[in-house]
């Protein structure tokens, strides 16, 4: 599976994109979440408040409840603003 990491989420991370294989016991956004917060001090950073990162998967955007299923591609990013 592909993921993206965006705006400030890349920068912690250091990474813009990276494939990844998924541990069975990883079903959900907020469980790949998790898993990718256990990865290293960068992604902890990324992921410190899970609740503010947006996803998407497939380029539909999604709750952390979403399972993650045979996804091809998750995007995390900021809550975006306007202006």
């Amino acid at each position: 599976m592909k993921v993206r990491y965006f705006a400030w989420v890349r920068e912690r991370i250091g990474l813009e994109e990276e494939t990844i294989e998924v541990p069975g016991n990883v079903a959900t956004v907020s469980d790949l979440i998790g898993w990718l917060s256990e990865r290293d001090e960068g992604y902890a950073a990324a992921f410190a408040e899970p609740e503010v990162i947006r996803v998407a998967i497939d380029q539909t955007h999604v709750e952390h409840d979403e399972p993650i299923g045979r996804a091809s591609e998750i995007a995390f990013f900021p809550p975006m603003t306007g202006g």
